[in-house]
């Protein structure tokens, strides 16, 4: 990790490593922030180098969201803010009765744009990796949300019903009349659970996969905000009592968006249910997400701001789902491999000397109750394994016969991953009554740990 740090420092990357993360061998690497282009490729070449370090270590340096079932998966967070060309944090809440009325506008403005544009920010982290992870209790939903603190969240609903806040004192909040409370900048009050969190002078977006490039997702944001601020200003700019208008906007904006903030926990089923019933997007998977590209609302903001012209973001739509159903296809594949041509025979194989032992014991008249019983729970789940393989290759061989990208990605949701989760299940329990030196894979212990 030192070596890392070295290479990256080389080509002008400011990054150092914090601190070990949940799952074995995991790392955090915590780059110093720079503006969205040069951050983005930044973040290109961490990724490269990583791996190139790790090589000639003899390593692996794994950017799979989810390599492994049951533990702590990869990911990233984006943490994003808005400033002007002279360098000032537009989301810093202020000393003066100015500064608060422009930190509260910018900061309506994000809440109206992650309400707005949710299906956007979504589909910009749409992955098969990534979608393993999210929701996965170590990494957001795929609802979106925004966390904002108990203390901000006060503030907003005293604006929202003019009544005083009760902070330290009891303020009323007139916007460029009184002073906010103070925030702490590196705001201790955070939700690891929420997707996209206030943290006193920025938001952390947390949904990215370890693999994804930060492009995507700041693309959609800066986007959003944008289009906010276009509406903002197309109504400011036409009042007569500016400061009134001001107030009066921010309050509407928090009341026409305030669905979109959730301060609670985001792993909770309860919010799942919550989201929905508050008309929130619950995208689960890149088929369910990618085509809201293509929505109407989507195309014309993004053609507006001349982001893309409508050729493109077709044409993004069509090749994000078209890695999704390869990159599915060629794991299905790969599954089919192991399944016939080692798991499969491993167990096989482990029956077969087993029944040569029950048999030896037999003819010298001593119990073989351990090995029959062994033999019955491995035979059954045999013939489960054998079936499943069956079922998920005539699904393979079904999904090459699909030409619309938009189709395929569906099938492979409705019809592959489902056989897939299908075929694993008998093949993780058959590992764990096989002994280890019939199993031809490598465990856990010896991926994670080394071990035995």
């Amino acid at each position: 990790m030192e070596e890392l740090n070295e290479e990256l420092w080389k080509l002008g990357i400011l990054a150092k490593t914090e601190h070990n993360e949940v799952a074995p061998a995991q790392h955090e690497l915590a780059p110093i922030y720079a503006t969205t282009n040069i951050a983005t490729d930044h973040n290109q070449l961490t990724m490269e180098i990583m791996q190139k370090v790790a090589a000639k270590h003899g390593l692996v340096c794994l950017l799979h969201e989810k390599p492994f079932a049951g533990v702590n998966g990869s990911g990233k967070h984006n943490n994003w803010s808005i400033s002007t060309d002279s360098g000032q944090n537009l989301l810093s809440p202020g000393e003066t009765p100015y500064e608060n009325a422009q930190f509260l506008l910018f900061l309506v403005a994000v809440i109206k744009a992650v309400d707005d544009y949710q299906d956007l920010l979504r589909l910009a982290v749409a992955t098969a990796g990534n979608d393993h992870r999210l929701g996965a209790n170590e990494a957001p939903p795929a609802v979106v949300s925004i966390f904002l603190g108990d203390e901000l969240q006060a503030v907003l609903d005293a604006i929202e019903a003019d009544t005083p806040y009760d902070g330290t004192e009891k303020t009323t909040m007139k916007l460029g009349v009184h002073v906010l409370p103070r925030f702490q900048r590196d705001n201790t009050d955070r939700n690891r659970t929420s997707p996209f969190a206030f943290t006193g002078n920025k938001f952390e977006f947390r949904m990215l996969g370890s693999s994804d490039s930060i492009a995507c997702t700041n693309i959609m944001l800066n986007s959003a905000v944008a289009e906010a601020l276009k509406q903002f200003a197309d109504e400011l700019e036409k009042a007569d009592d500016f400061d009134s208008a001001l107030h009066d906007m921010i309050k509407r904006t928090i009341k026409d968006h305030k669905r979109i903030i959730f301060n609670g926990n985001g792993y909770d089923d309860a919010w799942i249910a919550e989201a929905e019933k508050r008309g929130l997007a619950n995208l689960k998977t890149t088929p369910d997400a990618m085509p809201k590209l293509l929505d109407k609302k989507n195309v014309d903001m993004l053609i507006t701001h001349k982001v893309y012209s409508e050729t493109e973001i077709k044409a993004r739509c069509e090749i994000m789902l078209e890695n999704y159903v390869k990159t599915v296809n060629i794991e299905a594949l790969t599954m089919l491999d192991m399944s016939r041509k080692m798991i499969m025979p491993s167990v096989d194989e482990y029956i077969a000397d087993l029944s040569e032992t029950a048999c030896k014991k037999n003819s010298i008249g001593v119990s073989y109750a351990y090995e029959k019983k062994l033999i019955e729970k491995l035979s059954v789940l045999l013939e489960k394994i054998d079936a499943a393989t069956d079922g998920l290759e005539l699904s393979v061989a079904e999904y090459k016969k699909i030409e619309d990208v938009m189709e395929a990605s569906a099938f492979i949701r409705d019809e592959i991953i489902p056989k897939m989760e299908a075929l694993r299940a008998p093949a993780d329990e058959a590992e764990n009554l096989t002994a280890e030196k019939y199993w031809k894979y490598p465990t856990y212990g010896k991926l994670l740990f080394g071990v035995r």
